[in-house]
């Protein structure tokens, strides 16, 4: 009997601690997979990337210590805490960067919390594309800081463009966006897409992490280039001074760059002690990626979908045409209770066509007119498609997007899709030059301002066009002499 007694609190030991440390599966919402996890939390170092190697280096007299430190280890293991359900708590969970005070951390963080309404437009942007950064940082065991770079890139703004042509939330300039294979063509620009960005640009700030081994130096190279801030270092070492992100000499922008990251880290960290509210994000997904396998129209797509078309536009900001092309932008994103949506409304429709547009290369060089004419479409029309702007001439190779004839079914070649490009060349503009008597003559053809190297126009020297005799009788012949 006491056997039989013994038996039975075992077990009742054994399920009670099955129930202590279990987790239901039925408390996951299988709408959001993944969304509710229990997250681990654990004392990682100020660096995650760079784990301590501090276990390995003890000695023998250790030892004895460490089945008490597993199993610490194993009870914190398996202590997890409650996912946040909101995603500002899980970015704070997340920090490990070491925080930098000064007086420019300061300064901007007077000037963002004296613009609540600038803060207000960019957070709820960010609420598109946060969630899934801040899960690919969680994934690649990086310091979910990071997740708020594009504040101070781009305010989330996926349409930005600087004066230096950087470009999209992460603002990859042309050069280094094709390193990161972010394609740009004529149809596409992967630097606005989401996707393709966020993934170049940790990318990056891993590479770039892994050359100095300092957060704050990886960011500095990320504004400056890491050739610039790498000449730095080497000149503070040569001088025998420092070679923190604090110590070394930067352009303003760079010097500034870090504060401002610093800035909103520290309003996110502690809102109400800046008197701000941030607008509540939930810790789930905002869309989903949803395949297409034929070309479409945007407008068409947005409208399968049910999604105001600005909202689409905002979520497929790299495309930059009004067809999407099914071989060079394979899938799209749409808000997550949306995607079922646009796939039962898509596989319903009975229209004639999903595209309404083609590619057509210019087969030499054209005017706008002669080459809406061939396609059979307006001058207006065509020029809008194709963003064609007054006083241009399209070059031969280009190309161009026209309407689709119904008897086409074949879509757009991946070739194309992917390397599609346009040229443009200023008219030609002829210069006349004014005779004896009032008549006028044209002189030369001469192009308009900017229209590239070897472009000259031809002009009379002010010496020659006086005509001045050498002799009685005789005159010196004109020519014509290059700008």
């Amino acid at each position: 009997m006491k056997f039989f007694t013994l038996l039975s609190t075992v077990g009742l030991l054994w399920l009670s601690g099955c129930a202590s440390t279990g987790v239901s599966s039925s408390s996951k919402p299988s709408r959001y997979p993944d969304a509710a996890d229990p997250v681990v939390y654990g004392s990682a170092s100020p660096d995650r990337t760079t784990p301590s190697s501090e276990a390995s280096q003890k000695g023998s007299n250790n030892d004895a210590l460490a089945p008490i430190q597993a199993n610490e280890a194993r009870s914190q293991a398996v202590a997890p805490l409650s996912a946040p359900t909101d995603l500002w708590e899980r970015i704070r969970r997340g920090f490990a960067m070491p925080d930098l005070e000064s007086d420019l951390v300061h300064d901007r963080e007077q000037w963002y919390v004296t613009r609540p309404d600038y803060i207000f437009r960019m957070t709820e942007r960010s609420r598109k594309y946060l969630f899934h950064i801040v899960e690919e940082l969680e994934r690649r065991n990086m310091p979910t800081e990071l997740a708020l770079l594009p504040f101070i890139e781009s305010a989330f703004n996926p349409q930005a463009l600087s004066s230096a042509k950087a470009s999209g939330i992460w603002q990859f300039m042309p050069k280094t966006g094709k390193q990161y294979d972010l394609k740009q063509n004529v149809f596409r620009d992967d630097r606005r897409d989401v996707l393709a960005s966020t993934r170049a640009a940790l990318d990056y700030l891993q590479r770039l992490h892994g050359m100095f081994g300092d957060w704050q130096l990886a960011l500095a190279s990320y504004n400056w280039g890491e050739g610039s801030v790498g000449r730095a270092i080497a000149k503070n070492q040569r001088a025998g001074l420092g070679v923190r992100y604090t110590d070394l000499n930067m352009p303003m922008e760079t010097r500034f760059y870090v504060p401002k990251l610093q800035a909103v880290k520290n309003i996110v960290a502690q809102p109400a002690s800046f008197s701000t509210k941030l607008p509540l994000i939930g810790n789930h997904p905002y869309f989903d990626s949803v395949t297409i396998s034929r070309d479409i129209d945007v407008a068409l797509a947005a409208k399968l979908a049910e999604v105001p078309l600005d909202d689409f536009k905002a979520l497929n900001p790299s495309l930059s045409r009004p067809v999407i092309l099914a071989a060079g932008t394979p899938q799209i994103l749409l808000p997550w209770d949306n995607a079922t949506l646009f796939q039962r409304n898509l596989d319903a429709y009975t229209g004639t066509r999903l595209a309404s547009w083609m590619v057509w290369v210019a087969p030499t060089t054209l005017k706008p007119a002669e080459a809406a004419k061939r396609a059979g479409m307006s001058e207006a029309e065509f020029r809008s498609v194709n963003n064609i702007p007054p006083r241009m001439t399209i070059r031969a190779g280009s190309s161009l997007l026209v309407s689709r004839p119904a008897h086409i079914e074949k879509d757009v070649t991946e070739y194309m899709a992917d390397n599609g490009q346009m040229s443009l060349a200023p008219d030609v503009v002829p210069k006349r030059v004014v005779k004896k008597g009032g008549k006028t003559s044209p002189l030369v053809a001469s192009k308009g301002k900017g229209s590239g190297k070897g472009n000259m126009s031809m002009r009379l020297s002010s010496k020659q066009a006086k005509h001045s005799p050498a002799k009685p009788g005789k005159s010196k012949p004109v020519q014509l002499t290059k700008r």
